[in-house]
């Protein structure tokens, strides 16, 4: 069963997989089943691995909370009981199971694992409308506000200055160029 050639006898193995049996000089182990494969059969899907979940976590979602109970190596027990167990364990609080919306200011979006997007520069979770850094940072919606804000105020000022009997005449209050009001 071992491999190699005349020469080298101890110089790779033959893929265990039933309808393969390549001679492989770099052979694979499986780590779940501790059989040797191929660069093709290498992989649990490939080979049909039956003991491919052993390393793998498992967790049940409570329907309460929203937590997630481990059921890792907790071969045969019920879920049902499990999921009980989490409930009398103090663990399981209603007021956890609020969901997570966006932290921009006004931004109301439920995050998701459709809609949620990480930004690259801060690490922040936010919605898909302000997944740019400049939608999201304080700074630029700062900015943004106050130039937006001091716009305002000038037409309000210019708006509060008119009167309606000097429309359409020349002024030129505080410029050096003349300017005309409309009504």
């Amino acid at each position: 069963m071992g491999g190699g050639t005349e020469v080298f006898p101890d110089l790779g193995r033959h893929c265990q997989q039933s309808d393969c049996r390549q001679l492989d000089f770099l052979p694979f182990n499986c780590d779940a089943c501790h059989n040797v494969f191929c660069l093709d059969h290498r992989s649990y899907k490939s080979h049909k691995c039956p003991k491919s979940d052993i390393r793998s976590r498992k967790v049940l979602l409570c329907e309460i909370c929203s937590t997630a109970v481990e059921t890792t190596g907790l071969v045969g027990e019920d879920e049902k009981k499990l999921l009980e167990r989490h409930e009398k364990s103090g663990d399981c609080d209603p007021k956890k199971k609020k969901k997570p919306i966006c932290p921009v200011r006004r931004c109301r979006e439920i995050l998701t694992f459709s809609n949620t997007s990480t930004c690259k520069s801060c690490r922040m979770k936010i919605c898909l409308n302000h997944r740019f850094h400049a939608d999201h940072t304080r700074e630029h919606l700062r900015s943004s506000s106050a130039s937006a804000t001091a716009a305002t105020n000038k037409f309000l000022a210019a708006l509060a200055a008119r009167s309606r009997n000097d429309c359409g005449t020349r002024i030129s209050a505080h410029s050096s160029q003349p300017t005309v009001e409309a009504c």
